[in-house]
C-alpha cells in the first residue's frame, strides 16, 4: 500500500558498535548489507538497516510508493525537493531493498521514499 512505513535506516558512526547496541537493547538480528556495507535489521515488523559515517544523525523513515520515478516527479510537482544522495542503486542492492530517496516535503521536513523489490 503506497504510504505505509515500509523501512528505516539508522546512521551511526561505527556501525559494528551500533549493531552491537541495538542488538542488546531490543534483540535485532542482522545480516551484512551489500558489498559489506552496513547491516540490514531483521525486527518484528519494519525492515531496516544500519549504515556508518553518521554521527549523530537521526533515523531516516521511508514509505511505501509502488513508482519511485512517479513519486519523484510527485514530490517535485508539489514543491518538495528530492537529494541527489546515491543509495544504492546497484543490481544487487535494488534486488535485495529496493530503491531509496531521500526527500523534503514543501516546509523542508525530511522523509524517504521506498520502492520494494519486484514481487514485494
Amino acid at each position: 500500500m503506497s504510504g505505509e512505513l515500509s523501512f528505516f535506516e539508522l546512521g551511526v558512526a561505527n556501525t559494528e558498535q551500533g549493531r552491537k547496541f541495538y542488538s542488546a537493547l531490543f534483540g535485532w538480528e542482522f545480516e551484512s548489507g551489500p558489498g559489506g556495507s552496513g547491516y540490514s535489521i531483521n525486527t518484528p515488523n519494519v525492515p531496516g538497516g544500519i549504515h556508518g559515517g553518521d554521527e549523530g544523525a537521526g533515523p531516516y523513515v521511508f514509505f511505501r510508493v509502488p513508482d519511485l520515478d512517479a513519486a519523484v516527479e510527485q514530490v517535485l510537482a508539489l514543491g518538495g525537493t528530492v537529494d541527489a544522495v546515491e543509495l544504492g542503486e546497484d543490481p544487487e542492492s535494488v534486488a535485495k531493498f529496493g530503491r531509496f530517496k531521500l526527500c523534503h516535503d514543501d516546509q523542508g521536513s525530511a522523509f524517504g521514499l521506498h520502492e520494494p523489490p519486484s514481487g514485494n
